[in-house]
């Protein structure tokens, strides 16, 4: 019993001197985040027709192991928007041949990432980081607007039934927090999410990659 209780003491005078330290000192960190986000639709036949802007928003947690490692993750709902263009068929005939549909991709998902972040010590006031990990994305809405020679013919399409509803991807990030005070910090950077699976689903082995660049900002409390 005594050596429960020493060990019990023990634990909690390190936790008061942990706190008495203030910055950069954290155990685990929750916080929210909302920002922009510049995506893009890369299809293996056809061309990727330039960036198209959307927005992510939710939460972010960093677990700290280490005065300059944390294991940072979140939960947010994300959209990445994107325009291509791509070989579609006119109608169904046996004659139909193929002829360019300009496409706008609008897909929202679930993400969670699972990232290493590094941190340096304290510089001024902030404290720089870099962030590298895998991220983990579950469709949740996919529609899409058609155009053929500059007609419109789908507005909003649903497209769920053509969306893998799982996407992965590479993150690679960096930025700064800034300590309001012993707790609350300003989080911004930048993040490269780069998917490398299929999102599309159909029959005849159409692939379709989408990525976004993200803004990120936050807060952690």
């Amino acid at each position: 019993m005594k050596r429960y209780l020493t060990l019990f003491l023990l634990l909690l005078t390190g936790q008061l001197f942990a706190q008495e330290a203030g910055s950069p000192y954290y155990g685990f960190r929750l916080g929210l985040t909302a920002h922009p986000t510049l995506g893009w639709v890369k299809p293996e036949v056809g061309k990727t027709e330039g960036i198209a802007l959307g927005f992510a928003y939710g939460l972010m947690a960093d677990f700290n192991f280490a005065d300059n490692y944390s294991f940072a993750t979140g939960l947010t709902i994300t959209t990445i928007n994107g325009k291509s263009t791509e070989l579609g068929y006119m109608d169904m005939t046996v004659n139909a041949k193929p002829v360019d549909h300009e496409l706008r991709y609008r897909l929202q998902y679930i993400e969670v990432p699972l990232t290493l972040k590094l941190k340096t010590n304290k510089i001024g006031d902030l404290r720089w980081y870099g962030q590298f990990g895998l991220s983990n994305d579950f469709n949740i809405g996919a529609k899409q607007d058609v155009k053929r020679a500059g007609e419109k013919i789908a507005d909003g399409k649903n497209i769920s039934d053509y969306t893998r509803f799982y996407r992965a991807g590479l993150i690679v990030g960096g930025g700064a927090e800034y300590d309001l005070d012993n707790r609350t910090s300003l989080a911004i950077g930048l993040t490269f999410n780069n998917g490398f699976t299929n999102i599309a689903k159909n029959g005849d082995g159409k692939k379709v990659k989408n990525s976004y660049i993200g803004l990120n900002i936050g807060v952690f409390f």
